[in-house]
């Protein structure tokens, strides 16, 4: 299983950016579609973006659309998510997690199972 490492997190007011990072040490993420997910408190766990590996193709929940953007860089294997005009309802546990597929350009729905997964990383919204 591919192991995933989260940062960037932190505080930020609300209308301010975080940049996420997901990195895989020593593995290569070439086959593998990302998905970032966040959990709040009292709350089911949400699947925020997800980045096909070839990064051609995305998926965006209707609750970040237009104010989060997925990339990744593979010669890096690192994954980002960069969060803009953030509100108070993002604030969460942001997970990266992965998805093998052979087929480069495939994203799968959120629902489905990712075996593998970060450590999370904390992201709050507050003034």
């Amino acid at each position: 299983q591919l192991q995933l490492a989260e940062s960037g997190g932190g505080l930020v007011q609300p209308g301010g950016s975080l940049r996420l990072s997901c990195a895989a040490p020593g593995f290569t993420m070439d086959y593998f579609a990302i998905g970032w997910f966040r959990q709040a408190p009292g709350k089911e766990r949400e699947g925020v973006s997800c980045i096909s590996s070839s990064g051609s193709n995305t998926y965006y929940a209707d609750s970040v659309k237009g104010r989060f953007t997925i990339s990744r860089d593979n010669a890096k294997n690192t994954v980002y998510l960069q969060m803009n005009s953030l509100k108070p309802e993002d604030t969460a546990v942001y997970y990266c997690a992965a998805r093998y597929s052979q087929y480069r350009d495939y994203v799968p729905p959120m629902r489905e199972s990712f075996p593998s997964w970060g450590q999370g990383t904390q992201v709050t919204v507050s003034s």
